[in-house]
């Protein structure tokens, strides 16, 4: 079950990145993200 939840987590994590990555500098400082933050978000998003 850890293993699941592990690749799951990454999945999510995989996806917000790209998400996030494909939007423009405008819509990123309009949710209140810096580019640089990303990865931390994605972490975040995961670490529920």
């Amino acid at each position: 079950m850890n293993v699941a939840r592990s690749l799951n987590n990454w999945r999510k994590y995989r996806q917000t990145v790209t998400e996030l990555g494909r939007m423009s500098n405008r819509e990123l400082n309009d949710l209140g993200i810096d580019r640089s933050d990303i990865r931390a978000v994605a972490r975040a998003s995961v670490a529920l």
